[in-house]
């Protein structure tokens, strides 16, 4: 059974020589870069990873030879999520010094964060060739080893025959609940308001919900989600309001507080997410608060199963098999229950939809716009989402894609899809008749940001993401007289947090 790594801070956690988790900030006046200020020393307590970016910057404008600072800068941009400029940062620090070792590891982790395997693992052997000692890096070979022979089987075993659902070989009716289970169970096989309160407290106290019931809620969910649209288009009259969340990459006990403060899903209170985010966090920090993004999802669809036309998800780019894996959602299901799950949990996964349009003039989904002028509403409309996402195209855009503060379009920082600019954001929005655009994927140190004149809006509801970025967790309520964004900021809480539903 595949042990994939459960997180990209896992990859970047090799320590030889300088620690990568901390890398040098080279005094932004310093050629050599080993002066220190008082605020560069600031910037590495507090992992401060775009200032690093931008004194690597400078100090790579004094000296662009200096394959230590496209090193460590491929480290920030890593740890940033950035994987694009990472990859093209760590291949430059190889063009100067083919030896630098770190170069190699940098370029392995980009690779693998970008699902490019076999590169990565060519990048890793490297590595544990020349330093065969490093239990680190034979770890992460090992482990990218065993990712590519995995995908070499999947291949030979594909055909191209139909796949055979997961349910179809379920038989859940004969699936018995045994008498030592005290948790919450389904009502007569649905989802109760008084089911998903007592689930919640179960995950809170970190017990686990029976797998009877998992399978029951994955089953009925995707049942549900494969009845709907690529775009889900909804009218809000005057006097009602939605909530809209971003991210929320596995924090559970953060859920549970968006909850406590805007209240639970229900008819007059609805909910829209931009992505349901099944990311783990940083590996460090797993340990002391454990894996809670199956937690996650369960209680997301639960409510989706309970409200289907008052709670409404939308897919990300982490709801793809090849994410899954590189970031240990699949390791934490298998672990939690079984490897048969994780596959119900890629077929549902499939059918979440894209994209959300408010009373036509809010469009919401997970990335961002498009590579290409022209696209409208009705190409949306008819994308085939039951499949993992294309290299390119729109239905790669509205996983991937990320604004810039240029005109214009350029290169992805993240390697796929693009960034696109202000004017980019103008054309599409008059082409469809809309005001402006509503996205998650990006961290923001304030929960939120709004770009392109008021006309592209990030929000971001994983707080203190991976545990070290100190952000703000918000959320956006829109209403139905005025479309008009209320901003909602909120602190991150720990897993103890008593809550009351």
């Amino acid at each position: 059974m595949l042990n994939a790594p459960s997180c990209l801070s896992k990859l970047l956690a090799h320590s030889s020589g300088t620690q990568l988790g901390h890398p040098c900030i080279p005094h932004k006046t310093c050629h050599q870069g080993s002066l220190h200020s008082p605020e560069q020393t600031k910037v590495q307590k507090k992992k401060d990873y775009d200032n690093a970016i931008k004194y690597y910057t400078e100090a790579l404008e004094l000296n662009p030879a200096s394959a230590i600072y496209f090193s460590n800068r491929s480290l920030a941009y890593l740890r940033t999520e950035c994987y694009g400029y990472a990859l093209a940062d760590a291949t430059k620090c190889l063009e100067i010094d083919k030896n630098y070792i770190k170069g190699y590891y940098r370029r392995a982790t980009s690779n693998m964060a970008l699902g490019k395997f076999k590169a990565a693992l060519k990048d890793y052997e490297t590595v544990v060739r020349v330093r065969p000692n490093d239990k680190d890096a034979k770890m992460k070979y090992q482990e990218c080893n065993k990712i590519v022979k995995q995908k070499a089987f999947e291949r030979a075993i594909a055909s191209d025959e139909m796949k055979r659902s997961v349910v179809d070989s379920l038989d859940i009716e004969n699936m018995m609940i045994e008498d030592e289970y005290t948790g919450p169970k389904l009502e007569e096989g649905k989802v109760t308001m008084g089911f998903m309160k007592e689930m919640m407290e179960c995950f809170k106290d970190q017990k686990k919900l029976h797998r009877k019931c998992a399978y029951q809620i994955l089953i009925q969910v995707k049942e549900l989600l494969s009845k709907l649209p690529s775009l889900v288009e909804i009218t809000l009259k005057e006097t009602e309001k939605i909530t809209i969340c971003g991210d929320t990459h596995g924090q559970f006990y953060d859920l549970l507080n968006i909850f406590e403060l805007n209240g639970l899903p229900s008819e007059t209170n609805p909910y829209v997410s931009c992505s349901v985010a099944v990311k783990r966090k940083t590996v460090t920090y797993f340990v002391d608060r454990g894996s809670f993004s199956l937690e996650v999802i369960l209680t997301l669809f639960g409510f989706k199963l309970l409200l289907p036309d008052s709670f409404y998800l939308l897919r990300g780019n982490h709801e793809t098999d090849n994410m899954n894996q590189m970031y240990g959602f699949e390791g934490e299901v298998k672990a939690k229950y079984t490897t048969q799950m994780f596959t119900l949990f890629s077929e549902v996964f499939q059918w979440l939809p894209l994209a959300q349009c408010i009373n036509g003039k809010v469009l919401v989904m997970h990335g961002g716009l498009f590579s290409e002028d022209g696209v409208m509403l009705d190409d949306l409309r008819k994308i085939d989402r039951n499949r993992q996402p294309p290299d390119s195209g729109p239905m790669c855009d509205l996983l991937w894609s990320d604004p810039q503060p240029q005109n214009g379009r350029s290169v992805s920082k993240r390697g796929v899809s693009c960034q696109f600019g202000p004017d980019v954001t103008e054309r599409f929005l008059d082409q469809n008749k809309l005001d402006y655009i509503v996205r998650s994927h990006e961290v923001k140190a304030e929960g939120y940001e709004v770009t392109h004149s008021g006309k592209c809006i990030t929000v971001f509801s994983a707080p203190n993401y991976c545990d070290q970025m100190a952000n703000k967790g918000a959320y956006i309520h829109l209403r139905g007289s005025d479309l008009k964004p209320e901003f909602h900021q909120f602190t991150a809480v720990v897993s103890t947090s008593d809550s009351n539903f």
